[in-house]
């Protein structure tokens, strides 16, 4: 398990696009701009009809990216077809995950594991397929931390980090339940709502972060952030990274609706990760600094 080490010498910057949007070759490209623009970790998107947590500009990316094909193993031939140097988070919902082992593969045997389940029950072939491919963790927004011990128990089995997003709202047993199970970093939602690019920072934010003070694991703020301004607030406030998908995604669907060639829109996702990177770094410059003993 190694995001971690994504965050140990400064601020990451963390961008999210849905893997296959608008179609599965122009998605490789996007995806490797962003990791020469800056980005510390990348997550994708593997699309799910109901995307509950997602604002109207990430639905149209997930409707765009099935509509071109993409499924579960697709997404698993595009991480292996990436060639970034960067971690990689796989974002998706629960549903996905628990039933990619109905199905027939060699790779889903019946053997037992360790809970007495066969092997293509519940989320451990998914998670041994995304280990497989080089998916370093998995961000699961409609997983309760109450349900999560089989997917935690399958992410320790194969070495994947599990990443919690924590709302203003979490709190008690439930953000303890959380602390318990997270590891690589902690999703912090900046404000309440589904994503999408906002024009402000919430002052949610430094609320959120100073309840997850103790807690041992970097913390990324993601919802709402937009320029490198935002960036360098989130990060100025005490934040370890930015997680910034609507502001990208905006990106890809305006150069997908005018037909601009995929090499143009992939120079304004570098520039805009090179942005949003830049940001964080000056964040973290405006840090008060420990005083020298």
């Amino acid at each position: 398990m190694g995001l971690e080490r994504a965050f140990a010498d400064e601020p990451a910057f963390v961008p999210y696009l849905a893997a296959g949007d608008p179609n599965y070759e122009a998605s490789l490209e996007y995806v490797e701009a962003l990791a020469r623009g800056g980005a510390d970790v990348i997550e994708l998107g593997l699309p799910f009809s109901e995307p509950i947590a997602e604002g109207k500009t990430i639905q149209n990316a997930i409707v765009r990216s099935l509509e071109a094909g993409m499924t579960p193993d697709r997404f698993f031939e595009f991480v292996e077809d990436l060639d970034v140097d960067v971690p990689l988070v796989c974002m998706t919902y629960y549903n996905l995950i628990y039933q990619y082992g109905d199905g027939d593969s060699e790779s889903r045997s019946d053997s037992e594991n360790a809970s007495g389940e066969t092997a293509s029950q519940g989320p451990r072939p998914f998670v041994e397929k995304a280990a497989a491919v080089g998916i370093e963790g998995l961000v699961v927004p409609d997983l309760p931390a109450e349900e999560a011990a089989p997917l935690r128990q399958a992410c320790d089995e194969f070495g994947l980090d599990l990443v919690f997003i924590v709302a203003p709202t979490t709190k008690g047993d439930r953000l303890e339940r959380m602390l318990e199970q997270v590891s690589g970093y902690v999703y912090v939602q900046a404000r309440l709502g589904v994503t999408g690019a906002r024009e402000d920072v919430d002052d949610a934010t430094e609320e959120s972060l100073a309840r997850l003070s103790d807690w041992d694991v970097p913390k990324a703020v993601g919802f709402g952030i937009k320029t490198g301004d935002h960036a360098e607030r989130i990060v100025s406030a005490g934040a370890d990274g930015v997680i910034v998908g609507s502001a990208l995604v905006d990106i890809v669907a305006e150069g997908h609706e005018n037909g601009d060639p995929v090499d143009e829109v992939a120079d304004r996702l570098e520039a805009k990760a090179r942005e949003l990177k830049d940001g964080a770094l000056r964040g973290a410059a405006e840090r008060p600094q420990p005083e020298r003993t």
